[in-house]
């Protein structure tokens, strides 16, 4: 059987997927949001956590999902995660602060991506900064994130990503070519 292909990823998959994993164990659901991505507790109104992702995009929700499955239980209960936001034209130190933050989420969210057969992109998200200094920091960023990938190759993903990438491997019917060799450091 062959592996589906990039083209053919709906979020609705992605949701139940999720939904099937975690909704019960982890009282947490995946949910196609209309404007900004955050991550909701469970509070008065709703029983169950919520990973809200942006305008249903698939890239999205890979990356807000690879939020949580690095958050710790004390940060699951709090406001995306308690994690600070500040929008595209950051400070220097802002976005160096910014990338350190992100380093860890998008090197799961290329791991999660590759098991669905989607090419990862990484994200500086700060399109307004200085031109030359944005791309300067995007190749520190993304060694970085290689590097850690890496980390999570060689020593296993956070507990979550690992039962989820196994779930989108078994999906998308990818787990014959999903290998350290989709990681190499020019395809970020």
């Amino acid at each position: 059987m062959t592996s589906r292909t990039a083209p053919e990823l709906d979020p609705a998959d992605l949701i139940a997927i999720f939904d099937g994993l975690f909704a019960e164990s982890e009282t947490t659901r995946l949910v196609a949001g209309d404007d900004e991505p955050i991550y909701l507790p469970a509070d008065d109104q709703c029983v169950h956590h919520r990973v809200i992702f942006a305008h249903g995009f698939y890239e999205s929700a890979l990356h807000e999902i690879s939020h949580w499955c690095i958050a710790g239980s004390q940060r699951r209960l709090l406001v995306d995660f308690g994690y600070w936001y500040e929008p595209d034209g950051r400070s220097a130190e802002q976005q160096r602060e910014f990338e350190q933050v992100e380093v860890k989420p998008q090197a799961v969210e290329w791991l999660l991506s590759e098991a669905c057969g989607r090419r990862f992109h990484i994200s500086t998200d700060n399109l307004d900064g200085d031109p030359d200094e944005v791309e300067r920091g995007r190749q520190l960023f993304a060694d970085n994130v290689w590097k850690q990938a890496h980390l999570y190759l060689k020593n296993g993903l956070p507990p979550r990503a690992e039962v989820l990438k196994r779930a989108l491997l078994d999906y998308y019917q990818r787990h014959e070519c999903y290998s350290a060799q989709l990681f190499v450091r020019e395809r970020l």
